[in-house]
């Protein structure tokens, strides 16, 4: 049996409300990095896919968000309940007053295996949360009122909320690789590697929580997606997956920045495991101007007006821009990804990829 090749974290999809508020919440409140402006790219509704990271878009530090109004979602068991951002050790008296000042809905400083967090709500009702970890040296984006002492370095990992542990404890273990490092109450931590910041998951047993719903919908998490490195470990992956007998596991998907699979582990917390492309967020715009313009896919390039029209307008804060930043480069990814599917095809992996859809609408709530 061929052994996971997991190395820790790689992004984390959440669905949000409103585009606008989204953006304004995690940038000027979280202090992140808006690096990549899409849509998703599966469904009949024109959606944004907005992505966030630290300041050098580190794999690990990627919070992905669907602004999805037309379905509110049903939090519960067998979720990602809450995401946790790592800070540098002494600065949540900082995250406090600083959240205090945005009219944020937060707690107090508690702790878990060690750590002292602050666990607050994105507009949508998400819980995140910034939590202490000296060890972590990443860079995190500044804002005019975020400075680098206090910025969030990118994941320590998520919080999942699961009925049950035993199942899901051994998918971590067998499947991908973790190993149990700790319990703390009704806590479960499970690390990758060298551990800590970017390589940790949290398992919150609630057996009488009732279980969340599944697809898209405003104020629930989505998925957890981890790092797996190559097209190659990806497909011994998926492998690993039907040899353990997870046999309802995707095909391999292009998602343009990266290459995926996807699989409901059994606690019902949806997992991908993600193998980035070379050139990943820079393959269709310059590292210095990531997030500055609406990039689509290059098999969706033609549709763009129609596509626009559907979706919330929205304007990115002034301090995610560059100070100095150059003319935007237009969405010139179609010759990458042509030769990225020569490579792949290459090497005997070749993703699938949605090459047209029938849009019908965009991200409007229904009618009552």
């Amino acid at each position: 049996m061929s052994q996971p090749a997991i190395k820790g974290l790689h992004h984390i999809t959440l669905c949000a409300s409103g585009a606008q508020d989204d953006l304004d919440f995690l940038t000027q409140v979280l202090g992140l990095r808006l690096i990549k402006q899409t849509v998703l790219f599966d469904g009949r509704y024109a959606h944004y896919h907005l992505y966030y990271a630290n300041a050098n878009a580190d794999i690990g530090s990627v919070l992905t968000t669907f602004p999805y109004r037309r379905i509110a979602g049903r939090p519960g068991a067998g979720q990602i309940s809450s995401t946790a951002f790592a800070v540098p050790k002494g600065s949540l008296s900082f995250w406090s007053d600083h959240l205090s000042r945005h009219a944020v809905d937060h707690s107090e400083a508690q702790e878990r295996f060690g750590q002292s967090f602050i666990r607050l709500r994105h507009p949508s009702g998400l819980l995140m949360e910034v939590i202490e970890d000296a060890d972590d040296t990443r860079a995190g984006w500044t804002t005019g009122e975020i400075g680098a002492d206090v910025a969030a370095r990118g994941f320590h990992g998520p919080v999942l909320s699961v009925r049950e542990t035993a199942e899901q404890e051994r998918f971590f273990v067998e499947a991908l690789g973790f190993r149990k490092t700790g319990t703390d109450g009704a806590y479960h931590r499970f690390e990758v590697g060298t551990g800590g910041a970017g390589k940790t998951l949290v398992l919150h047993h609630e057996p009488d929580r009732a279980t969340g719903s599944w697809g898209f919908g405003a104020g629930t998490g989505h998925h957890l997606a981890l790092d797996i490195g190559t097209d190659e470990a990806l497909a011994e992956q998926k492998n690993l997956y039907e040899e353990l007998g997870y046999t309802d596991c995707s095909e391999i998907k292009d998602r343009n920045y990266f290459h995926s699979i996807y699989v409901r582990s059994p606690g019902g917390i949806l997992t991908e495991c993600a193998a980035s492309v070379p050139e990943g967020f820079a393959r269709d715009e310059p590292i210095d101007q990531l997030g500055m313009q609406l990039l689509l896919p290059p098999w969706f390039e033609h549709r763009r007006e129609e596509i626009v029209a559907m979706l919330e307008p929205i304007v990115v804060p002034e301090h995610n821009r560059p100070a100095t930043m150059a003319a935007a480069a237009g969405p010139g990814g179609a010759a990458q990804a042509r030769k990225e599917t020569e490579a792949s095809a290459a090497s005997g992996v070749t993703p699938s990829r949605r090459t047209s859809a029938t849009f019908i609408g965009g991200d409007v709530p229904p009618q009552a």
